[in-house]
């Protein structure tokens, strides 16, 4: 008998959509970009994206990676600082103004359309409500777009029960682009239940990457013993998967961050594996695991594809002309 014969039987099933959408996508070619274009150090303000293996990558390549401007040296301010994918309030750019730093923005174009749909409620005299996370970088970004009181942030439906506004007649909301599909939905049912006149957003907040791989893990989810998602703890989207997964029928859903987290005397006998992976997780990571699984189960691997992704969103006017090769993003995509 074959050392493979030997192994237990596993059916993996690899959702797509996974992994990096073209914000993040874009945000770490900005930043790899970038140091091409102006040399080592690059600044970052706050992680990138939320994933540490790209943060380390990154900083392997000659990125800094600081929470606030003012750890910027002196003798480094001709030297380019990144804003985070996720968006930052209007007083970052202001701030960075101030002391002449040269800024290059990687938000999300998807993270700008809502803060240009609550400014526009804003504008229209409407009060917002931010459907989100309490201290999420995006949400922090979000409502730094509108003057101070102009935004209430309401996290959940007993918080929508709750909510008591000045002018239950003139309220707009958003939401952010990384929750659950489901539990947003509920939260902006109680909202219009209690306010009738309450007006949403011209296009739907929740980000169209968000929505295609919650939908491809409730498809994959039924009958797994196991679902794996790729994803850092702080990462929003890629804990709501664990929640979709657990929710659309997987005996078991776990975030994992890299293969060496991997308890497979927990994991224990499985047959049927799935795996999806947060927007902000590297495909690399994805096949770490996945070999981690072949070296002690004969796995064939099922691709449960629900949809096919093509977005692409252009880096920053500065650093269009600058070549990007396969090499220059190998360390989060292979080769």
């Amino acid at each position: 008998m074959t050392a493979s014969a030997e192994k237990p039987a596993l059916t993996i099933r690899l959702c797509g959509p996974r992994g990096f959408c073209a914000g993040v996508d874009r945000a770490i070619q900005i930043v790899v970009l970038a140091l091409k274009r102006y040399g080592a150090p690059v600044y970052v303000r706050h992680e990138i994206v939320h994933n540490r293996y790209v943060v380390e990558g990154l900083e392997q390549k000659g990125a800094i990676f600081v929470e606030e401007l003012d750890e910027i040296p002196a003798e480094h301010r001709d030297q380019p600082v990144v804003f985070s994918a996720h968006g930052v309030p209007k007083s970052v750019p202001a701030d960075a103004q101030t002391r002449n730093l040269f800024y290059l923005d990687a938000t999300c174009p998807l993270v700008s359309k809502v803060h240009k749909q609550a400014m526009r409620h804003e504008r229209l005299g409407r009060h917002v409500i931010l459907i989100g996370h309490a201290g999420h970088p995006e949400v922090i970004g979000t409502m730094g777009q509108l003057p101070q009181g102009a935004v209430s942030l309401v996290e959940t439906v007993a918080d929508a029960e709750a909510y008591q506004p000045e002018d239950p007649d003139n309220l707009g909301y958003v939401t952010q682009t990384t929750l659950s599909v489901q539990d947003t939905a509920d939260v902006i049912a109680k909202l219009s239940e209690r306010f009738p006149k309450l007006t949403p957003p011209s296009a739907d907040s929740i980000c169209y990457a968000t929505t295609n791989r919650q939908e491809a893990v409730s498809a994959a989810a039924p009958g797994c013993d196991l679902f794996i998602i790729v994803g850092a703890p702080n990462s929003s989207n890629s804990r709501r998967l664990v929640e979709v997964a657990a929710r659309a029928g997987a005996k078991r859903s776990m975030l994992v961050q890299r293969a060496s987290e991997l308890d497979f005397d927990a994991i224990g006998p499985i047959a049927t594996l799935g795996i999806s992976a947060g927007a902000s997780a590297p495909e690399v990571v994805v096949n770490e695991i996945i070999e981690a699984f072949k070296a002690r189960f004969a796995a064939k691997v099922e691709l449960a594809v629900t949809t096919v992704e093509d977005e692409h969103f252009l880096v920053n006017r500065e650093l269009r002309d600058v070549e990007l090769t396969v090499d220059d993003m190998a360390f989060v995509n292979g080769k």
